[in-house]
């Protein structure tokens, strides 16, 4: 039997990368951080375990990249004023805006 003959072990084509790429919608990322500010301006006390601080605290900024600086730069601070009102502001820190890709541009 020749290698040609020889199907492959993966399958065809299974190892190749992905070709749709998905860009988020900027009104789902607004709905979903609106969403999360809506639960920490409510509480008076912080409603998210440790280890949910730490993860909101590296998506919160990811996120809001999709959306207008304007608009990133008001949830970013809005979610840093909550984090600390309830208690985290000594592990919080600055709550950056990565630059968005592809923009070219810095958000502060």
């Amino acid at each position: 039997m020749s290698m040609d003959a020889q199907g492959s072990l993966f399958g065809e084509g299974r190892m190749a990368p992905p070709t749709r790429q998905s860009t988020p919608d900027p009104e789902a990322v607004r709905g979903r951080l609106h969403r999360l500010l809506e639960v920490l301006r409510a509480a008076e006390h912080m409603p998210l375990s440790d280890r949910d601080v730490r993860m909101w605290q590296t998506v919160v900024p990811n996120m809001t990249r999709w959306l207008p600086d304007e608009d990133a730069r008001a949830i970013c601070a809005e979610f840093a004023a909550e984090m600390e009102r309830l208690g985290n502001g000594g592990k919080s820190g600055d709550v950056a805006v990565p630059k968005a890709p592809g923009s070219g541009r810095t958000r502060a």
